[in-house]
């Protein structure tokens, strides 16, 4: 069981990844975020996650910006509610 208070199971960013708050649905697979680097981002969703993850307006996300392209990113996770919770407490995710 968890203690409540580590981190353990938590996807933490890669380097080249940043949280984001969904704050739009553009249809096609895509989707408008607000990273936590200041940026809007218009975030794709991979094959691999379409009809098996469900995202939704204000869900937090782990998007990858493209290095060719930095208004653009993918989508590389998405945090359940209560670990969404536990981001926005730890101060890792504003909004």
């Amino acid at each position: 069981m968890s203690d409540g208070g580590s981190q353990t199971g938590l996807r933490m960013p890669q380097e080249d990844e940043l949280f984001a708050v969904v704050t739009g649905m553009l249809g096609a697979n895509r989707i408008e975020v607000r990273c936590m680097d200041g940026t809007d981002r218009t975030a794709r969703i991979p094959g691999r996650m379409q009809k098996r993850v469900w995202i939704r307006e204000d869900d937090v996300v782990l998007v990858s910006p493209w290095d060719w392209q930095d208004e653009k990113a993918d989508v590389e996770w998405r945090y359940d509610k209560a670990d969404a919770d536990r981001l926005r407490e730890e101060g890792h995710v504003q909004g």
